[in-house]
């Protein structure tokens, strides 16, 4: 599950007033929820693109600090989805999972794999608690 957060000086909640039909719109309809984190977020276990077979997508909350966009998404291997001639699906796929991401928190996939370097970094500079 990787979590993204929101850009500078905004919140989730006032992006995506209503999760729930955010996440039917761009994925289908919702089967139930799950628990992470100590938020439940929403499952779509028959996503409306043939290229994802389950996605788990919400808000997780951390209480006085800034609440962020969670998802998960399993994949069909590309080899099969192709031979079975969904090649635009394979395409949309890739663009749904970005606007969905960017509609939510505001980064472009740039700004995103930036600031997932900047974790990393930071990550890697923290001393070992030993």
């Amino acid at each position: 599950m990787r979590e993204y957060k929101m850009r500078r000086g905004e919140h989730l909640e006032d992006r995506v007033p209503d999760m729930e039909a955010f996440v039917e719109e761009y994925f289908g309809s919702i089967t139930g929820t799950e628990e992470h984190n100590g938020s439940d977020l929403f499952v779509v276990d028959e996503p409306d693109n043939p290229v994802f077979e389950r996605v788990v997508a919400g808000t997780v909350s951390y209480g006085s600090k800034k609440d962020k966009l969670a998802l998960h998404i399993d994949e069909r291997p590309a080899e099969e989805v192709i031979a079975e001639g969904h090649v635009d699906a394979a395409e949309d796929a890739v663009s749904k999972k970005n606007n969905f991401l960017e509609e939510a928190t505001g980064r472009d996939a740039k700004a995103r794999r930036d600031s997932l370097k900047r974790d990393v970094e930071d990550d890697a500079d923290a001393p070992d608690n030993v």
